[in-house]
């Protein structure tokens, strides 16, 4: 009798503390994410591969094309790309600067350079660039977590310009290669088009709508101290800062352009703009390990929207690849001369 009251109660406490699935703990989502991440960068690569590398004499059709572009009649232009590389991260510095001042007064633009920089090098190896937010952060002492809410409006705004350029230009592929002929599709995709552009600028400027709808969802509640600083930052500001996006993306599209002709890829102003535009926006669209996963989204990217437009995938990819070397391998390379110069200690978080 004892032996069966046990094995009620036993089986009663088995049903008690049964509260149904288990659900996946954030270290498990975290592995998923990490395969996912993995899964596109290798087949990514091995696309990338197929279209350009599969090709018999490569190698000697890219000597060939390293040369001309180096040494010969593109070298003009593959210089001023060279040259546009301090404007480039001038820009942003100006962008973190504007950002950083109100919550650090003392932050000097040549502070506000080096921090770009250093979190340019930090974020070369990190996911998603997440170490960019570090080599920010250790020239914010004591204001650590507003800081981190600021750094993150400086990298939206930078999306915020990518994709409102990257849908237009998404947007005249489709038209043209892939919906010509049916008129409603056009009128559908150009529809989702606006509201997509509109929909990205919604957080920008109403800043408190966007933390109410942190706080609906419970594993993005723990964002909501670090962005509940984007409230205090006028709208004047903000456009500035979007201004300030802007012509660094202008940049970003000049040099691409540059080194596009530089590599005798011969499309009319509009349509490359277009190409330009779009390999941005689908490189920002999928995750990647680190920068140099970035080089396969990129390049595979620009093969496709400029094989579209007739142009072989060789010269794009060496332009790309120029552009991933000009604008993150050499700002990296700078920035690691300056880490060790930095006093991480500098004050109290």
């Amino acid at each position: 009798m004892a032996g069966s009251r046990d094995s009620k109660t036993g089986g009663q406490h088995t049903l008690q503390s049964y509260t149904g699935p288990r659900r996946p703990t954030p270290r498990r989502w975290g592995r998923w994410v990490l395969t996912a991440k993995i899964a596109v960068v290798a087949l990514t690569l091995g696309l990338l591969y197929h279209s350009v590398f599969a090709a018999p004499d490569t190698a000697l059709a890219w000597r060939q094309l390293l040369a001309s572009a180096l040494g010969g009649a593109g070298r003009g232009a593959v210089l001023a790309a060279l040259a546009l590389v301090p404007l480039n991260w001038g820009l942003e510095a100006a962008k973190w600067h504007r950002l950083a001042r109100p919550l650090h007064p003392q932050l000097t633009f040549g502070r506000s350079l080096k921090a770009v920089l250093v979190g340019g090098t930090l974020g070369f190896a990190t996911p998603n660039r997440v170490g960019d937010y570090a080599g920010r952060l250790l020239e914010m002492p004591g204001k650590r977590l507003p800081a981190l809410g600021a750094v993150w409006l400086g990298r939206y705004c930078q999306l915020v310009a990518t994709v409102l350029a990257g849908v237009l230009g998404l947007l005249y592929f489709g038209l043209k290669f892939y919906l010509n002929g049916y008129p409603a599709a056009q009128i559908g995709l150009t529809t989702t088009a606006l509201a997509l552009s509109a929909a990205v600028l919604l957080p920008v400027y109403r800043a408190r709508l966007l933390l109410a709808l942190l706080g609906v969802w419970r594993p993005l509640r723990r964002f909501r101290p670090a962005l509940a600083v984007l409230p205090t930052y006028r709208a004047r500001a903000v456009s500035t800062v979007l201004g300030l996006a802007g012509l660094r993306y202008a940049v970003f599209c000049a040099q691409f352009l540059l080194l596009l002709n530089a590599y005798g890829v011969r499309v009319g102003f509009g349509p490359a703009l277009a190409g330009v535009a779009g390999t941005f926006l689908l490189k920002s669209l999928v995750p990647s390990l680190n920068a140099l996963a970035d080089v396969g989204v990129r390049e595979l990217s620009a093969t496709h929207l400029f094989g579209l437009l007739g142009q072989p995938a060789l010269p794009v990819l060496s332009a790309s690849l120029s552009l991933w070397v000009l604008n993150i391998a050499v700002p990296s390379a700078v920035g690691l001369l300056l880490v060790p110069g930095l006093r991480v200690l500098r004050g109290k978080a």
